[in-house]
C-alpha cells in the first residue's frame, strides 16, 4: 500500500468547492473521470456509511470517519459492492481493506487550496497518479462556473413505501410542504406519471404572499426516483434510495437567478427537513 497525494488551487471559496466535491451531479461529473457513471449512496453524515458505485451497481462499500464542513472528508474504504450487495471480505479485499482517501480545504484570499492523499495498493498507482489530476481540474472547473446544480437530502427512519407515498400523495404533501411554520401549503394536487403536472399551492398564513408551484413529470420510476421539471424551465431530480434500515432522500436541483444560491439550498433543505418532521412524528 502507498499512500499518494495530489493538489490544486481553485478561484473560489471554500464553501463552494466544498459543494462542487460532494453535490449529486457534481460528484458525478468529476468522478466520471475514474469510472463514467459513478455515484454515491449515503446521507453524508460522519460515521455514516457510503457506497462508491458504477452504473452497474458494483463498487466499494465505505465509512465516513470524518467530516468537518468545507474543511475535511475522510473516507474509510473497507469492502466490495456486487449489484448493490455488501461482499464478504477475501484475501483480495484485505490487502486494501481499512484504507483511507482524505480531502482538505484551505482557502486564502479567495483561492481554495483542495489537498488528497488517497491510500493505493501497487498495481492501480499508475491508475490514479494519471486519474486524479484530471479528477480534480473537473472539480476546479465547476467551482470556478455558474452553479449549475444543488443538492439536499435527508434520512428517513421509515420504509420504502411509506416515505415515497408521503412524499408523492396530496393528502399528505399539504401537511410539510412548506419552508417554515409561518407557511402553509393549503392545496396540493399531484398526477403521478410522466407527462403529466402537478400543482402545490405555497402561502403565508397571514395571507400576505400565495403562489403556486407547478411543473411537469419526466421520469417516475415507483419508489426509486422522480423528475420533474418546474414552470420555468428548471429540472429537479428526487432519489428515494434504501441503505440498511433507513430510506435517504435526495433532491437535486437547478438553482434560479434572484436569489442567492444559499437561500435556495436551505430553503428547499428546510422543506425536506420538515417533511422529514412528518414522517417520523
Amino acid at each position: 500500500m502507498k499512500k499518494l497525494t495530489f493538489s490544486i488551487a481553485i478561484h473560489a471559496p471554500k464553501e463552494k468547492v466544498w459543494y462542487s466535491l460532494w453535490d449529486e451531479e457534481n460528484y458525478q461529473d468529476w468522478t466520471s473521470a475514474f469510472c463514467e457513471g459513478s455515484f454515491v449512496i449515503s446521507d453524508w453524515n460522519e460515521g455514516s456509511k457510503i457506497y462508491f458505485l458504477s452504473s452497474s451497481g458494483d463498487g466499494m462499500n465505505s465509512k465516513i470517519v470524518l467530516k468537518r464542513p468545507f474543511e475535511s472528508m475522510v473516507f474509510q474504504h473497507i469492502g466490495d459492492i456486487a449489484n448493490y450487495e455488501e461482499q464478504p471480505i477475501t484475501i483480495e479485499t484485505q490487502s486494501w481493506s481499512g484504507s483511507e482517501e482524505r480531502y482538505d480545504l484551505s482557502e486564502n484570499n479567495g483561492l481554495t487550496t483542495v489537498n488528497v492523499s488517497v491510500d493505493v495498493v501497487e498495481k492501480y498507482i499508475d491508475y490514479f497518479n494519471e486519474a486524479f489530476p484530471k479528477a480534480l481540474e473537473r472539480v476546479k472547473n465547476i467551482a470556478e462556473s455558474d452553479t449549475k446544480s444543488i443538492t439536499v437530502k435527508i434520512t428517513l427512519k421509515t420504509s420504502l413505501e411509506e416515505a415515497w407515498e408521503k412524499f408523492t400523495q396530496p393528502q399528505h404533501i399539504v401537511h410539510w410542504n412548506f419552508a417554515s411554520p409561518d407557511w402553509h401549503c393549503p392545496k396540493a394536487e399531484n398526477h403521478l406519471e410522466t407527462g403529466k403536472d402537478f400543482l402545490y399551492t405555497m402561502a403565508a398564513k397571514d395571507g400576505s404572499v400565495r403562489f403556486d408551484f407547478t411543473g411537469t413529470y419526466r421520469e417516475v420510476i415507483p419508489h426509486k426516483k422522480v423528475v420533474y421539471t418546474i414552470a420555468d424551465g428548471r429540472k429537479v431530480t428526487v432519489k428515494f434510495d434504501r441503505m440498511d434500515h433507513n430510506v435517504i432522500v435526495t433532491e437535486n436541483f437547478e438553482p434560479e437567478h434572484q436569489n442567492p444560491v444559499d437561500l435556495q439550498r436551505g430553503g428547499w433543505q428546510a422543506i425536506l427537513d420538515n417533511f422529514k418532521k412528518y414522517v417520523e412524528q
